[in-house]
């Protein structure tokens, strides 16, 4: 004989199982640290002001 199975419950399981892997994506992309998160911002905030640092005189407004 075949084994009986809750169709309600395969569904469920197979929907929790999607949650779950959703989850750990975004655990990955957005679970950094505060420390983390600040220390790039901070560094990016650098990057981009030696960069502008480096630009010339626009010789057009001049």
């Amino acid at each position: 004989m075949a084994e009986i199975i809750n169709l309600r419950q395969v569904r469920k399981d197979r929907e929790k199982a999607v949650k779950e892997a959703k989850a750990a994506e975004n655990r990955i992309l957005f679970g950094r640290p505060k420390k983390a998160k600040t220390l790039a911002e901070t560094r990016k905030a650098i990057e981009q002001s030696r960069h502008e640092g480096h630009r010339l005189a626009d010789p057009d407004k001049e």
